[in-house]
């Protein structure tokens, strides 16, 4: 127990530093997956990539729905099942980066097998996808560390409900484009390869 909280007051004097720290290692382990650096998982057929890929969208989904139910809790006012909600998500998250990585990293992505204007919609959406899943990496973290270090009064003088909201409203779109994507592979077909440097191609 010492050592929790000696590791909690740490983190609680570093939240900033431990956020980007945090962040860093995960940009790294997925240019990591993609590029193929350093080989962390083992290889994997199409057909588990494919698995891969639906449990994925089952997972996005998941942590879409308990995002907007901490939403809902904290406008309610219900701090405590807000937390749980919240913790829940970033849970479901971290689940999502160890699927999403051994995917990438042991097989390959699926790249979607469809030409003229819904190869340009699909394009499209990954690309805002991506973005909004790189913006809200950084935000989710320091939002989290800082409701996990801190008390509710405490919080009411940082930034962790302003950082919230523009994290739940980031992270949103990403999931909900993340799950859309997934929808057009289906649609459209799609053929597995080995990564590059990045799925846009």
């Amino acid at each position: 127990m010492a050592v929790q909280g000696a590791l909690r007051e740490w983190v609680r004097s570093h939240t900033l530093g431990v956020a980007v720290a945090i962040t860093a290692i995960g940009y790294a382990l997925v240019l990591n997956a993609f590029e193929g650096i350093v080989p962390l998982f083992p290889s994997i057929g199409e057909s588990t990539v494919r698995l891969l890929s639906s449990v994925i969208v089952v997972i996005n989904a998941a942590t879409l729905t308990a995002l907007l139910s901490g939403v809902y809790y904290i406008r309610q006012r219900r701090i405590d099942r807000h937390r749980v909600a919240m913790v829940t998500a970033v849970a479901l998250e971290l689940g999502f980066l160890v699927l999403y990585l051994w995917k990438v990293g042991g097989g390959g992505e699926l790249y979607i097998q469809a030409s003229g204007l819904f190869r340009l919609a699909y394009l499209l959406v990954l690309a805002i996808h991506l973005v909004c899943s790189a913006l809200s990496v950084p935000l989710v973290i320091y939002a989290v560390l800082l409701g996990l270090t801190r008390s509710p009064a405490e919080l009411e003088r940082t930034a962790h409900a302003r950082v919230g909201r523009i994290a739940v409203a980031v992270w949103s779109v990403s999931l909900a484009l993340g799950i859309v994507t997934s929808a057009m592979l289906r649609i459209a077909g799609s053929e597995l390869e080995t990564v590059g440097v990045i799925v846009l191609v």
